[in-house]
């Protein structure tokens, strides 16, 4: 799965002392299986009442978000989210029903 956690919501004040806390994320998470692709996007807040281990804005990469989304969430929904994006792809590559314009 490739995650894009590159966009977030930041406190306009101090929190606990910081500038600059990342307090939401919006997220966007594509798996590939050769043509065919699954996609999901949202955002997910973060528990910024016990900042631990504070990182100023200009020090976040992209792997630390993914990882602070993906603690977030929890181990169940990610792993549901990697079954529903197997799902997507599965039913791109097996359609169930397709769309059709008559013609007449």
């Amino acid at each position: 799965m490739n995650w894009n956690c590159k966009t977030v919501d930041v406190y306009t004040h101090e929190q606990d002392g910081h500038e600059e806390v990342i307090w939401n994320v919006h997220w966007q998470v594509t798996k590939e299986d050769g043509d065919y692709e699954g996609s999901a996007y949202g955002t997910q807040s973060l528990n910024t009442e016990d900042i631990q281990d504070f990182k100023p804005f200009d020090e976040v990469t992209s792997a630390m978000i993914e990882g602070w989304v993906k603690d977030a969430m929890g181990e169940e929904a990610v792993t549901d989210l990697e079954a529903s994006l197997d799902s997507q792809i599965e039913d791109e590559k097996n359609p169930t029903s397709i769309t059709k314009t008559i013609e007449n």
